[in-house]
């Protein structure tokens, strides 16, 4: 199959039996993900939510709040405040009658009546009500410290532990305006918003070996470990090292056993998104790699070189 998309009506009916006007539905189906962000590489399906995404980068945010003049990066987000307001409470729990603004949020409360805790830490074995608990708790395991306080540089894997490492530096009483301000998140102004978008675009950041440019510092020096070979990114579990935070993350996904990419098709579960995409073709029958001696085709190319094996033998 041709990879360049057409934009008119596709027959992929190896998929699931229709057919698909819209070339962004195709790509959920093979969990294709083309628009990448320049700043961080994290990949998106459509390029209205890569778009939203950048806002995260330049802290623009476009959505504001007629009452308190809170801002927000999209659309939904903005509605889903707006319930606070309204005091708007449609999901109410039938045990204790607490009411809530969202469905998720009434079915996680649910869980602290029926104890049931179906999130389990595959390195711990510490069990959580809700997935957004237990993917918190992974960052002890993972080392990974996202949130970084502007005033003395220090990092940490919580918000809760900045806001508490906050007070610090101010006299004890920090209101949720001053956490916004000090820890980065509050709203910046749109020009200064698209001076950064037209900053992280600039490739200012260059390869004294290869001359290869980059927009970020981070990103050259992850490039030059792939000329010095350093890898100082080593796994908890196994002592294996890599190159990269990223690749110790996707590495890691073996050892939690974590299947986040399911075929849309069967539902089988994969931990890597490159298993996954080989998977699919036998789902759409595509064979792209052909034997040169006799033509037979096959998906994978690993099943091609093991069919040339029969050749040399003869």
């Amino acid at each position: 199959m041709d990879r360049n998309l057409p934009s008119k009506m596709l027959d992929y009916s190896d998929l699931c039996s229709q057919a698909f006007s819209q070339q962004q539905h195709l790509l959920t189906h093979r969990k294709e993900k083309p628009f990448v962000c320049d700043v961080c590489n994290k990949a998106f399906f459509r390029k209205g939510l890569l778009k939203t995404h950048l806002l995260t980068h330049t802290h623009e945010k476009p959505y504001v709040c007629d009452t308190c003049n809170k801002a927000f990066y999209d659309k939904p987000s903005l509605k889903k405040h707006l319930q606070t307001h309204t005091g708007e409470k449609p999901f109410e729990c039938d045990v204790c009658n607490k009411a809530f603004f969202r469905k998720s949020d009434l079915k996680i409360h649910l869980r602290t009546h029926t104890n049931e805790k179906p999130f389990v830490c595959a390195m711990c074995k510490k069990a959580f009500s809700a997935k957004s608990h237990l993917k918190r708790h992974f960052l002890i395991h993972t080392k990974e410290k996202p949130f970084s306080c502007d005033i003395c540089n220090k990092a940490f894997s919580l918000r809760s532990t900045l806001r508490k490492h906050l007070l610090t530096h101010t006299d004890g009483a920090l209101s949720e305006k001053a956490f916004s301000e000090k820890s980065n998140l509050r709203t910046q102004s749109p020009t200064h918003s698209r001076h950064l978008s037209a900053r992280s675009k600039e490739k200012t950041f260059v390869c004294d070996i290869c001359n290869k440019a980059f927009s970020q510092r981070p990103h050259l020096a992850a490039h030059m470990r792939t000329h010095t070979k350093e890898k100082p990114f080593t796994c908890d579990i196994c002592d294996k090292a890599f190159s990269e935070k990223t690749n110790l993350r996707r590495h890691l996904l073996i050892h939690t056993k974590e299947k986040m990419y399911t075929c849309d098709i069967c539902n089988k579960a994969f931990s890597l998104q490159a298993n996954l995409r080989r998977h699919l073709l036998s789902h759409t029958k595509e064979k792209l790699h052909i034997c040169d001696i006799c033509n037979k085709a096959f998906s994978l190319p690993s099943n091609l070189k093991r069919h040339l094996l029969t050749h040399t033998k003869k």
